[in-house]
């Protein structure tokens, strides 16, 4: 896959939303550890990490880790996390599952790494027909604007979360639409307690 293309890695520039959401969503506190998948050059990671010290971000993209903007990065797929069971209180992701091949592998190692009662909040776009809004990046990864469909892999919705997540020990808590900058869901999900 392209996402190993430098253009892509240094076009992407921080959202100051995205902050707010993990606060609004997750609510973070001091003592917990937390991971980012897909954090790009780590901007929301580095505002996180004056709130909760002990923030991780992974991305696929080497460039992005390269030129990365705070300390604790790594380049690592989400189909793999290299964590050991049960390593993390909180994780996030903001447009980024819709671009993993196999997002029922990648949903079922955040279960894995995430610790009983832990949180995840999946951002993700609210396409009409796969693809609509992954034009700019069709042409920064492929210089085609026709590709739109080999970068966003998945059209996704609350509904489809909540199928793939079957088989883990993650639940459906809540699913928010919103307009916001473009259309887009969020869904939160937590991870059972006991067995």
């Amino acid at each position: 896959m392209a996402y190993t293309s430098k253009t892509y890695a240094l076009i992407n520039k921080k959202d100051k939303r995205h902050l707010q959401e993990v606060l609004k969503y997750l609510v973070p506190r001091r003592e917990e550890k937390i991971l980012e998948i897909g954090c790009g050059r780590g901007f929301v990671v580095r505002e996180l990490q004056n709130v909760t010290p002990d923030v991780y971000g992974i991305d696929l993209n080497p460039n992005s880790i390269e030129h990365g903007v705070t300390h604790n990065l790594r380049v690592m797929n989400a189909e793999r996390l290299e964590f050991d069971d049960a390593t993390f209180d909180k994780l996030y992701s903001f447009h980024v599952i819709e671009h993993i091949s196999n997002i029922k592998k990648a949903l079922e190692e955040m279960d894995r790494v995430l610790r009983p009662g832990g949180r995840i909040l999946l951002v993700y776009p609210a396409e009409p027909i796969r693809g609509l809004f992954s034009i700019p990046a069709a042409i920064i990864l492929f210089k085609n604007p026709f590709r739109t469909r080999d970068v966003h892999l998945h059209k996704l919705n609350p509904r489809r979360i909540q199928e793939l997540i079957s088989g883990t020990k993650l639940e459906h808590k809540e699913s928010k639409f919103s307009f916001f900058s473009s259309p887009q869901h969020f869904t939160v999900l937590q991870k059972r307690l006991g067995l």
